[in-house]
């Protein structure tokens, strides 16, 4: 195996001029400057925690998808499409917009009518404390490790581009989050992530715009991949996975559809709470149900400048690249694909905008992940559990002060990644073990009146357990454990993943329908406004077709279908 050291040789490829440094420090500068203005806006528990609930449905959409388009997509993603071809884009298509769909129109009027400030709220409203302090412990965990990889991403990016240490990377750049965060909370983030999102988009456009023409267009991208890797299909999403051998990424039809669809997927977009405060922060019940469908058009797109960058990869750089575990001195591994294009097509100018466009992903996903562990720790966890009658400026000064705590452990986590093979496959890991059997007990709860409150707590936490017992196996003893769980000894780290968070989402429900049948319900009072059965959801009668969210959700779906057809 090679030494650890090995993995993070420097590699300088580029060199700044002064316009690019200039465009970067421009853009720290300025946001810094817009946590420091917003603070005065965020002096309660409702503006620093959901901004006052005064946001738009289209801010709102668009502070919603940016809070998912970090530095980890950019990177991350592009890597894996490098490693598994256009298959990658499963993970914004069929791992998005259905589930971004069914938050709107189904979940969404739940989250928004019971005033909950988070996931685990609405749990200890339905199933009681027990849930909720189990799925807040869990939450609080998870986001601190995600904002440790999207750390660990940036760092990357100025270590290969740059030549910057990595651990300079990681300090400076977590500093300024944590900054503008706990000046602004959830206002001044999502503000910035608004900013983020079309600099991201004009940043990363460069790339794919840039690559095309030198190949050709698509067809000449495509007819270059089969050229460099013959026999290995890497531009098709569904027509490989009959089985499990005929594509990159070991994996079969039901492992997509399934692990990532119908569970993987929905338990990120509509339980994971970094996402759902965003739509949480809108300011009526027809603004947050349009709030993601408005975020699913933009999340179609989203593969146009994280998943064909990988591609190009494979058709115009000269060399392969390896995977991390593999790298040698000299070498590249699959994430610094992206740097790598950065500094083909960019010169000055174009490299620092696109060096900020990769900053600001850095920083979407930091502030995301800082700011939802500074509410799910105030909220559900401080709060109820430590110190029940503060008044409210005492919480909003716990949550500044847990922001920078949450902030120096991301920095531990963010070394924690560098044990993994790839970022992905720790951030698929971690969703399995946290968000895929929290969706069962929130579907559940919403759609069963019958579901008991020992019932949801025992089926999470039977769930959270199956789930590390099912990754652990799967690690230790590969050979035996990964053909019964993945179905198949070809499965490759993703394709593990999607089946550990099938069986936890099982186990969760299971166990949840057996605890249910041998307890006893709560009374249909208690579970008005938490249980579809038995809650008046607002409708738009008076609205007309194209101000109704379940239209633009009918649209959405009938071009995510011809997406599919299209790349089949």
């Amino acid at each position: 195996m090679t030494p650890l050291p090995a993995l993070f040789v420097v590699q300088r490829l580029v060199h700044l001029r002064a316009v690019d440094l200039a465009i970067i420090v421009f853009y720290f500068g300025l946001v810094l400057a817009i946590g420091f203005y917003l603070k005065r806006f965020a002096e309660t528990g409702e503006d620093f925690f959901l901004a006052g609930r005064e946001m738009t449905a289209w801010v709102a959409g668009l502070a919603f998808v940016s809070a998912n388009l970090g530095s980890l997509e950019l990177l991350g993603w592009a890597g894996n499409a490098y490693q598994y071809g256009i298959m990658a884009a499963h993970w914004y298509w069929v791992g998005a917009i259905p589930a971004m769909l069914f938050l709107g129109i189904v979940m969404m009027p739940f989250y928004y009518i019971s005033k909950t400030h988070s996931v685990p709220g609405y749990l200890k409203l339905r199933y009681g404390s027990e849930a909720s302090a189990l799925s807040a412990v869990t939450f609080a965990v998870m986001t601190i490790l995600m904002s440790g990889v999207n750390m660990y991403a940036m760092a990357v990016v100025m270590e290969v581009v740059l030549g910057w240490n990595l651990h300079f990377s990681i300090v400076v750049s977590s500093l300024t989050v944590g900054v503008y965060v706990a000046a602004g909370g959830l206002f001044s983030a999502i503000f910035n992530e608004v900013l983020q999102f079309f600099l991201i988009w004009f940043g990363a456009l460069l790339i794919p715009i840039l690559g095309l023409v030198e190949t050709g267009g698509w067809s000449g991208m495509v007819a270059r991949i089969h050229q460099n890797f013959p026999g290995r299909d890497f531009t098709h999403l569904w027509s490989p996975m009959h089985s499990f051998s005929s594509n990159p990424m070991g994996i079969h039809w039901t492992g997509i559809v399934f692990g990532l669809g119908a569970v993987q997927a929905m338990g990120y977009w509509t339980t994971d709470f970094l996402v759902v405060q965003r739509v949480l922060s809108a300011k009526d019940v027809r603004s947050a149900k349009l709030a993601p469908i408005i975020g699913s058009f933009f999340k179609m797109a989203v593969p146009l400048i994280v998943i064909l960058p990988g591609l190009l990869g494979r058709a115009v750089l000269p060399f392969h690249l390896v995977p991390a575990s593999e790298v040698q001195p000299g070498q590249f591994k699959y994430d610094d694909v992206l740097p790598l294009m950065l500094a083909r097509y960019c010169g000055p100018g174009l490299l620092g905008l696109g060096i900020t466009a990769l900053v600001a992903g850095f920083m979407a996903g930091m502030a995301g992940n800082v700011s939802a562990f500074a509410t799910v720790w105030t909220y559900d966890i401080y709060r109820p559990y430590l110190r029940r009658d503060a008044p409210d400026q005492h919480y909003v000064s716990m949550g500044r002060w847990c922001t920078m705590i949450g902030l120096f452990i991301s920095i531990a986590a963010a070394y924690v990644v560098m044990r993994f093979a790839s970022m992905m496959d720790y951030v698929q890991a971690l969703f399995g073990f946290f968000i895929a059997p929290l969706f069962g007990t929130v579907l559940l709860g919403m759609l069963w009146k019958r579901v008991t409150r020992m019932a949801g707590f025992l089926g999470l936490l039977a769930g959270v357990f199956s789930s590390v017992t099912i990754f652990t196996l799967m690690k230790l003893d590969p050979e035996r454990w990964v053909k019964v769980f993945a179905l198949s000894p070809e499965a490759k780290g993703l394709a593990q993943d999607m089946y550990q968070a099938l069986w936890s989402c099982v186990t969760c429900v299971l166990v949840t329908v057996l605890v249910t049948a041998v307890t006893k319900p709560r009374p249909d009072e208690e579970l008005r406004g938490l249980v579809y059965a038995l809650t008046e959801v607002p409708r738009e009668e008076h609205a007309s077709l194209f101000h109704k969210p379940l239209f633009w959700a009918v649209v959405a779906l009938i071009l995510f279908i011809v997406l599919q057809i299209i790349f089949w």
